[in-house]
C-alpha cells in the first residue's frame, strides 16, 4: 500500500519538535507499521532534514541531528535562533556547545598525531632504559659466570674446596 507525499511529510512533521512522538505511538495511532516509520525517518535524514529520535532529548541526539541543527542555525540571528530554539525544545546553549565541537572536530587529526607522537616519544626512551638495563644485567651476569669458573679452576689446580 503506497502512502501520498503529502500524508508522509504529514507523519514526519508528527515526529518533529515540539511534538516528538514515538515511532511506536505514531505507528499506533497513524496505523503504519514501525518498520515504515523507520524508513521513511531514515530517508528523511539521509536529506538533511533534523529528525531526533522521540524519546531521547536534545542531548541524546546523533551527531548527524546535532550537526544539522548546527548548519540549520549558523546564518541565523540571536531572535530567529531564540525562535528556532523554541520550536525544537532546545536551549542556545547547546547549539553554541555544538558548534564548537562541530568546529573542534577537524583538529581531532592534529591532536592525536601530536599525541601519537608524544606516545611514541615515551616508549622509545622506556625501550632506551630497557635496554641499557637489560645490558647492564648480562654484564653482571657474565661477570658472575666468568669468577664461578675462575673458582672451580682454582680448586681444581690448588685443590681447596668447591663449595666455599
Amino acid at each position: 500500500m503506497g502512502y501520498s507525499p503529502e500524508r508522509k511529510a504529514a507523519v514526519l512533521k508528527r515526529m518533529l519538535p515540539p511534538n516528538n512522538i514515538a515511532i511506536r505511538e505514531l505507528s499506533q495511532a497513524e496505523g503504519i507499521s514501525e518498520a515504515t516509520l523507520h524508513k521513511w525517518r531514515t530517508a528523511a535524514r539521509g536529506k538533511g532534514q533534523l529528525l531526533p529520535d522521540a524519546d531521547a532529548g536534545p542531548e541524546g541526539w546523533s551527531s548527524r541531528d546535532k550537526f544539522a541543527a548546527v548548519l540549520e542555525t549558523a546564518a541565523l540571528n540571536e531572535a530567529d535562533l531564540a525562535e528556532y530554539c523554541r520550536k525544537r525544545e532546545l536551549y542556545p546553549a547547546q547549539i553554541t556547545a555544538w558548534r564548537a565541537a562541530c568546529e573542534q572536530a577537524n583538529d581531532w587529526d592534529r591532536v592525536s598525531t601530536a599525541r601519537l607522537g608524544q606516545a611514541t616519544k615515551e616508549e622509545k626512551k622506556r625501550v632506551k632504559d630497557l635496554e641499557r638495563d637489560l645490558a647492564r644485567k648480562e654484564k653482571a651476569l657474565a661477570e658472575a659466570a666468568a669468577l664461578l669458573i675462575l673458582r672451580k679452576k682454582a680448586s681444581a689446580t690448588w685443590g681447596g674446596d668447591e663449595d666455599a
